[in-house]
């Protein structure tokens, strides 16, 4: 039998023999179990139900066991929040604002913009330590947050001044590569208003190449080209399996009959003719456009075209070019901005930048920074996205020097610097004024984190004493004979 029912059958064995009218208080305290000795601590394994004195087991260990500090506070470790040493500082994602935070990162890593950038030179306050400053125009914005990015100690900060500047809806995901476009175009119109000349064509001199549209009439065989500026090349990625063949499609030539006929000047009227781009200078900071999301004419709305296109790590671009063959036009890749997900109106923005001073790739991701391993761009995380079984398709093998993606839609390549090239031209110094205004920041975020601690500290003293209290409570149990 088992001690329990044990017990309890000795409890009970009076009432065989005593009649209900012989009942007395030893009957009940029998009964009941009330004068059995206490159960010794560690003695049992829980709490006994045939021993009502039994004071094992009834939450105890919580308090006499290791103290967790944790258990006392829900204020996180503010440490957390601080950069890690030699890493990079990311952007708060306001909602749906990804798309901006990618391309912020991809210029915060063009070196000669930011350097030129910090070179600007605006209405900056003198302030003292309780003022805080708030940047007025967008380019003030942008020197602020680069600055930040450079030198913070915060893990991330916060880019909704600069947003709340650009009038952007953070709840409403934008066309990326119309924001790209429209965001270098109001830089440069900022940026012309300078007085250094080298100031007003900073955006010119890094993104801006040069090709002209050449007609040419088949009738009289008169030749006419339109020259035009470009800051990004946009390549149909439609039909296509690799980067050279989308270049080849965007220059091959078109022609112009039926109603697309062209007026020639020669021959004073419209003509059947071709036409086509030719390639005359390209820019040291190359934007190629992949353009993954088209208009549906069936269903008159966008649409993401998941199609895998191979793009190689050094990219030659002399057999496009005409003429100046003494031209620069090996580049290099560095940076990959990724869409995640199937849709035009939905997914997610994510960009692989390449640091310029190490060599070594990072994914930026919102708040979260990855170092890739072994100085490699990786996108392999990048391509598991959960598709239709319809819409799958098997990743293509890539050669080496290449990469595969159905989700890169903006590529940018660096013009190859030559071996000897100046190292000081990686280092880019924050100007003193803008520091100061660092500063402030990282004084803001210590204080912070002190008040974090001190908050932390506080709630673990006053758990540690309740802590005590409790324990001194149960050094009195059991209750001694007499009290």
């Amino acid at each position: 039998m088992a001690p329990r029912l044990q017990l309890e059958k000795a409890a009970w064995r009076w009432v065989e023999t005593v009649k209900p009218e012989e009942i007395r208080l030893e009957h009940i305290e029998l009964a009941y179990r009330v004068n059995l000795p206490a159960c010794k601590r560690a003695t049992c394994r829980r709490n006994c139900k045939g021993n009502p004195n039994c004071l094992v087991g009834i939450g105890e260990q919580a308090w006499l066991g290791d103290i967790d500090e944790n258990a006392f506070h829900n204020i996180d470790d503010p440490n957390s929040e601080r950069r890690d040493k030699n890493t990079f500082v990311g952007l708060t994602n306001l909602g749906a604002t990804c798309y901006v935070n990618t391309f912020l990162q991809v210029w915060f890593h063009n070196l000669e913009l930011r350097r030129s950038l910090y070179q600007s030179t605006f209405s900056y306050p003198v302030l003292s330590t309780e003022q805080y400053y708030e940047p007025q125009s967008i380019c003030e914005h942008l020197q602020y947050l680069f600055a930040l990015l450079q030198n913070s100690n915060r893990k991330y900060i916060d880019p909704s001044g600069l947003v709340k500047a650009l009038g952007l809806d953070t709840g409403q995901q934008q066309d990326a590569q119309e924001f790209s476009k429209l965001f270098l175009s109001l830089l440069e119109d900022t940026l012309s208003k300078q007085k250094s000349p080298n100031l007003q064509n900073v955006i010119q001199r890094q993104f801006c190449g040069q090709f002209s549209y050449v007609t040419v009439c088949n009738q009289c065989g008169r030749s006419s080209a339109l020259p035009s500026r470009f800051y990004e090349l946009e390549l149909n990625i439609q039909g296509h399996k690799n980067l050279t063949e989308c270049v080849t499609e965007f220059l091959k030539e078109e022609k112009l009959d039926g109603e697309n006929r062209y007026f020639c000047e020669s021959c004073q009227s419209k003509q059947s003719a071709t036409r086509r781009i030719k390639l005359h200078n390209l820019p040291p900071t190359l934007n190629l456009q992949l353009m993954r999301f088209v208009f549906d004419r069936q269903t008159g709305h966008k649409k993401k075209l998941n199609t895998f296109i191979s793009f190689p790590e050094q990219l030659d671009m002399g057999p496009f070019l005409e003429g100046k063959e003494d031209q620069k036009c090996v580049y290099e890749l560095s940076a990959v901005l990724i869409h995640r997900g199937i849709s035009a109106y939905s997914g997610h923005y994510i960009a692989h930048v390449k640091d310029a001073r190490t060599g070594d790739w990072y994914k930026f991701n919102d708040e979260e920074i990855e170092k890739m391993e072994g100085k490699k761009l990786q996108l392999g995380t990048e391509e598991d996205i959960a598709e239709t079984v319809k819409s799958q398709a098997r990743k293509p093998k890539c050669s080496k020097g290449y990469h595969c993606s159905r989700n890169a839609y903006m590529l940018v390549y660096k013009v190859q610097e030559e071996e000897n090239a100046d190292p000081s031209m990686t280092n880019v110094e924050v100007p003193a004024f803008l520091q100061r205004l660092v500063d402030q920041d990282n004084h803001k975020f210590e204080e912070w984190c002190c008040e974090m601690a001190d908050m932390r500290k506080q709630s673990v003293d006053k758990g540690k004493a309740k802590h005590e209290e409790v324990k001194e409570l149960y050094e009195l149990l059991p209750a001694k004979d007499g009290r």
